[in-house]
């Protein structure tokens, strides 16, 4: 019979019991192990360092075929680049510490607040889970933006993180990121509309713009296509950078945390003074200016 069946009518019998069940406890925890648990020893520490921002950036994988393989627009495919957007939107729905997101063409930056401990700062748990939920939303959201168009195979991604120790370093990872956009959507939207409106080979093509500058290429567009470049749309030029906003929804007039994506300059102070909670680490205040109408997606997990 079980000592829990009898009546226990001391404390002496209250002692002999907990003494059982802990003889018992430390037992069964001693034959849970295994000879092959020493392999544990292999693995390393991999913290990223404290109070830094970490940045993990994301690249499409062999996206040169993947683009061609799915006939994607030159030099822009507005879907794709809003679909880069939707899965982006996915990381920061599921992890509140991504302050900010930037992304351009297939590529995507996703900044971590310096003071987060998500995953106790372990770089291949971040950058692991960022990755999956990323690609795996890419999948999961392609019928929404390309509904004509079959996933011939799944997309793949490479990811890496970077510490940056001060908020300069961080604007200037970020300053670097969209000036690189600017110089090859410059460079991509001359380079397609010879092709396509003057009838020029890749080579040729190639050869005209060959050691141009920025200014020459701009001429180039205007003189050769009848094109001004900054008539183009701000999401190909600026690329786009996803924010958090805390505003009120009709019709219920609710606080709702949603993202909404921008396509504004980040190099100047003026993003940086408007949404000075980033660098501040502060929490998000309501958003009067916002309006329904404007593009965003709304977190659920709130």
């Amino acid at each position: 019979m079980s000592l829990f069946t009898k009546k226990l009518t001391s404390v002496r019998d209250w002692h002999r019991v907990l003494f059982i069940y802990t003889k018992e406890f430390r037992t069964s925890k001693a034959m849970a192990k295994s000879k092959y648990e020493y392999v544990r020893t292999f693995e390393f520490e991999d913290r990223c360092l404290q109070n830094c921002w970490i940045v993990v950036r994301l690249d499409g994988r062999s996206f040169h075929r993947f683009t061609s393989s799915h006939k994607f627009e030159k030099p822009n495919d507005k879907r794709a680049l809003e679909l880069m957007n939707r899965s982006a939107a996915a990381v920061m729905e599921e992890f509140r510490d991504v302050s900010l997101a930037y992304g351009q063409s297939d590529e995507y930056s996703f900044i971590l607040r310096k003071n987060t401990d998500l995953y106790n700062r372990r770089q291949s748990k971040i950058m692991s889970a960022i990755n999956s939920i990323f690609s795996a939303s890419y999948v999961y959201y392609w019928n929404t933006y390309f509904e004509d168009k079959k996933l011939l195979y799944p997309p793949s991604f490479d990811a890496r993180i970077v510490l940056y120790p001060t908020d300069q370093n961080l604007r200037d990872y970020l300053s670097w990121r969209q000036a690189d956009t600017h110089i090859n959507n410059l460079y991509n939207t001359a380079f397609w509309r010879l092709i396509s409106m003057k009838g020029l080979s890749n080579n040729e093509a190639e050869k005209v713009l060959s050691g141009t500058v920025s200014s020459e290429k701009n001429e180039i567009l205007f003189k050769e296509c009848g094109t001004n470049y900054n008539n183009e749309l701000p999401i190909y030029r600026k690329g786009t950078v996803l924010v958090r906003k805390l505003v009120n929804l009709p019709p219920s007039k609710s606080k709702k945390h949603v993202i909404c994506p921008l396509h504004v300059d980040i190099i100047g102070d003026s993003f940086w003074e408007e949404y000075n909670e980033i660098l501040n680490l502060k929490d998000l205040i309501l958003n009067k200016d916002f309006k329904p109408d404007n593009t965003f997606y709304l977190v659920k997990r709130s």
